[in-house]
């Protein structure tokens, strides 16, 4: 098979030709179709989280194969494999864990460590094929195009569990997001057509606020004004819940003066940086911050019964060939993308 493998940090793609694997006991071989572009492909691609006052997490490797939105065609299957047959067209969970620790038991397959997440630890989807532990991870994508398809895997499923965190909202209990790129406008579709939310949308970029505003979303602001968290406290006596899906200092930040007392802040972006704050004001105003990483597998089958039911508005689909992968990191490093960038194979 043919795979584009990271080399020296940041550096173009290399394309290398592999063995194609052939499945065992359960595992599942899918080609790819398509496969969506995330924020977190640049972080891997570029070695190193940003963690503020000078210091960085290094991550990544050179010869990994990057790529977690996938969707794919069965094309062979173990012989312990069930519930799947050759030809079947499915979205990958690609959030798999090892399977025995007490995060896998518990559901959370996604914070296993360091588990097996496909294009993180894994081979992912930046190749024609793809190798699959078990049927479990596969999921029927109803009628939506095969593009779309493919962001539900990190995209919808991140924005999904970011919102379900909310939990119960009473009708002046007002939700902010701040960011509408991909995730975030993924998770502006799902609040609207899904948990009838309105939110109050947040940004730097007066064209990705007219998008939302085109969707439905009520309210806008754009953070560059100094007065805009004031002008959303004042409008809504301030926030219940900020999802913040850019987790930079400015954006949290930007957050945290957004809220009301017994608010949360819920971090989903990893843009990076460092958080500094007084420690009484967490006691004195209640509030909680708490991260999201990506979802459950319960999640993903609660999302994906969303999507076949037709209850999703789509994001806006960027599609290119796989051939561009390293063009398409570079191009969503620069902002230069709206919506979702999808990567479709056209090395088969």
């Amino acid at each position: 098979m043919r795979v584009y493998q990271t080399t020296t940090p940041g550096a173009e793609l290399k394309l290398v030709e592999l063995p194609t694997p052939t499945p065992q006991g359960t595992e599942v071989l899918l080609r790819t179709v398509a496969c969506g572009v995330c924020h977190s492909d640049i972080h891997m691609h570029d070695g190193v989280f940003n963690l503020g006052h000078g210091k960085q997490l290094e991550v990544g490797r050179p010869g990994m194969v990057l790529g977690h939105e996938i969707f794919g065609e069965v094309i062979a299957i173990g012989p312990g494999a069930t519930g799947v047959k050759i030809g079947d067209r499915r979205v990958v969970f690609p959030w798999i864990g090892c399977g025995d620790c007490a995060a896998c038991k518990r559901g959370d397959e996604q914070l296993c460590t360091p588990g097996r997440a496909l294009g993180i630890v894994e081979s992912g989807g930046f190749a024609d094929h793809v190798l699959v532990p078990h049927s479990r991870y596969l999921f029927d994508k109803g009628k939506v195009s095969d593009s779309l398809a493919a962001t539900y895997a990190c995209s919808g499923l991140t924005a999904y569990s970011a919102l379900k965190k909310v939990g119960q909202l009473q009708a002046e209990d007002a939700v902010v997001i701040i960011g509408a790129g991909g995730v975030g406008m993924m998770a502006i579709q799902i609040a609207l057509s899904a948990m009838h939310i309105n939110p109050i949308v947040v940004d730097i970029d007066d064209a990705k606020l007219q998008a939302a505003q085109a969707l439905g979303v009520s309210q806008t602001f754009n953070s560059s004004d100094p007065q805009a968290a004031k002008a959303i406290r004042k409008a809504t006596g301030g926030a219940y819940a900020v999802i913040d899906f850019v987790g930079a200092e400015a954006s949290v930040n930007f957050g945290l003066g957004c809220l009301r007392k017994g608010g949360m802040l819920i971090i989903v972006g990893l843009y990076g940086g460092a958080l500094s704050l007084p420690i009484p004001f967490l006691p004195m105003n209640a509030r909680i911050i708490e991260g999201s990483y990506v979802g459950t597998l319960q999640d993903m089958n609660e999302l994906m019964e969303l999507v076949r039911a037709g209850k999703i508005a789509p994001i806006e689909i960027q599609e290119r060939p796989l051939a561009e992968a390293h063009r398409a990191l570079l191009d969503l490093k620069a902002g230069k993308v709206r919506g979702r960038q999808v990567l479709m194979n056209t090395l088969v």
